[in-house]
C-alpha cells in the first residue's frame, strides 16, 4: 500500500490556528509517555514544566524575564520569514549585540547619566543588524544561502565572546573569572516592579511587537514583505525590489536580535561572561513558527516557551530531571507543529496500485 500526500484546494483556516494547540497538547502528551518510559515521572515533568510556572505567583516575574528575550527575536525574525527570508543566526546577532552594548558599558565604566543605557541599546541593535548584514550581502551578491551564512556565524560569534571574556575585557579585579566588571547603575535596565526582577526591558519588548503588528499589517512596507515573500513574481511586477526587501528583513531581524541582547546583559546578568549564550536565538524560531509569524500569536508563543524554560529548571530540581528536558520538550513542540502544518495543507492519499514505472 502506498501513502501520498495530496494537497487540499483550501486548508482550513481554523485548522492554522488551531496546530499550535494541538501542538502543545501533542507535546505534553509524547513527553508524559517518554519520560514514564525512560524511568521518569512522567506525568509529573509535564505538571512541572507546563503548569506549575502558571500556577505559582512566584514565578511569573521568571516568565516575564524568558519570555521577552524570545519574544522581541521572534518578532524581528518574523519579517524575515514572512518574506521568504530565512536568518537562522538570530543567536549570533543577539550575542554580538549584547557585546556591542557592553563595549559602550565598559568604555563608559565608572561615568553617571541617563544617556548611558539608551547609548547601549542602540549599540546593541547596531551590532546586530551590522553582524545580520553579513549574510544579507551574501545573499544579494553572491547568492550564498542566508540559512547556512546566518548559522555558521553564529559560532564565529560565540568565539568572539569567549576571546573578549578571556583577553582583553576581562575584569581585572574579578580574580581570574572570564567576565566583564559588573555594570553600573547606569547602566542597568531598572526594575519596573520592586521587590522583583522584572526590569524595563520586559514592557519595552511588547511596545516594540505592538509597534511591529501596526508595521507588518497596516504600512505598505509590510504589505512588500508579505508580497515579496509569497509571490516574487507579482513583487517584481509591483515594483518592489526583492534584494531591498531581503536586507530591511535581515537588518530588522538583527537588530531586535541584538536588542534582545543588550537587554539580557544590562537586565538578568548585569554584565558579560561566557554563559551569555542561552539559546534564545534559536527557541525564537519555534517561537515565530507556533505564533503563525503573528507578532500577537508570537507574544503567546512566547509566553509558551518561556514556561517550557522556567518549568524545566523547577523539574530539575523537583523531580531530578536532566537539564534537556525542556529542550527536548521544545524540539517535539516543533516537530509536531510542523507535522500538523502537513496535514493541514495535505491530505493521506492510500493507493494499492503500483504503476509500471514503481514495478521497475
Amino acid at each position: 500500500m502506498l501513502i501520498e500526500l495530496e494537497r487540499r484546494k483550501q486548508p482550513s483556516r481554523t485548522m492554522l490556528y488551531l496546530t499550535p494547540v494541538i501542538a502543545v497538547l501533542s507535546t505534553m502528551f509524547a513527553g508524559a509517555v517518554i519520560f514514564t518510559l525512560i524511568g521518569h515521572d512522567g506525568i509529573g515533568a509535564v505538571r512541572e514544566i507546563f503548569i506549575t510556572p502558571l500556577i505559582d505567583p512566584y514565578k511569573w516575574q521568571d516568565l516575564g524575564i524568558k519570555a521577552a528575550p524570545l519574544i522581541l527575536i521572534a518578532c524581528g525574525l518574523a519579517f524575515g520569514f514572512r518574506a521568504n527570508v530565512w536568518n537562522i543566526g538570530a543567536e549570533g546577532q543577539y550575542v554580538i549585540g549584547g557585546l556591542a552594548g557592553t563595549g559602550i558599558a565598559l568604555a563608559t565604566w565608572g561615568m553617571e547619566g541617563w544617556w548611558i543605557l539608551p547609548l547601549m541599546c542602540l549599540a546593541g541593535m547596531v551590532g546586530g543588524a551590522l553582524y545580520a548584514a553579513i549574510p544579507a550581502f551574501l545573499k544579494t551578491r553572491l547568492q550564498v544561502n542566508e540559512i547556512l551564512s546566518s548559522l555558521m556565524l553564529t559560532y564565529v560569534s560565540i568565539q568572539l565572546l569567549y576571546y573578549l571574556m578571556r583577553g582583553p575585557w576581562k575584569d581585572p579585579d574579578g580574580f581570574n573569572f572570564p567576565q566583564t566588571r559588573l555594570f553600573t547603575d547606569s547602566q542597568i535596565l531598572p526594575e519596573i516592579i520592586p521587590g522583583t526582577i522584572v526590569h524595563l526591558g520586559v514592557p519595552l519588548a511588547l511596545i516594540i511587537v505592538l509597534i511591529a503588528w501596526i508595521v507588518l499589517d497596516k504600512s505598505v512596507f509590510g504589505f512588500q514583505i508579505r508580497v515579496v515573500g509569497a509571490a516574487p513574481a507579482a513583487a517584481r511586477y509591483g515594483g518592489f525590489s526583492a534584494k531591498k526587501t531581503i536586507w530591511a528583513a535581515m537588518l530588522i531581524g538583527g537588530g531586535f536580535a541584538g536588542l534582545a541582547g543588550i537587554f539580557e546583559a544590562a537586565g538578568p546578568f548585569g554584565q558579560m561572561v561566557p554563559q551569555f549564550p542561552t539559546g534564545y536565538g534559536f527557541t525564537a524560531i519555534i517561537v515565530a513558527f507556533l505564533g503563525r509569524l503573528h507578532p500577537i500569536g508570537i507574544i503567546l508563543a512566547g509566553i509558551i516557551l518561556a514556561v517550557s524554560y522556567v518549568g524545566g529548571e523547577i523539574a530539575q530540581t523537583s523531580l531530578g530531571l536532566p537539564n534537556a528536558a525542556a529542550g527536548i520538550f521544545q524540539a517535539m513542540m516543533l516537530f509536531f507543529l510542523l507535522a500538523t502544518d502537513i496535514l493541514v495543507r495535505y491530505r493521506l492519499k492510500f493507493s494499492s496500485t503500483v504503476t509500471s514505472g514503481d514495478a521497475s
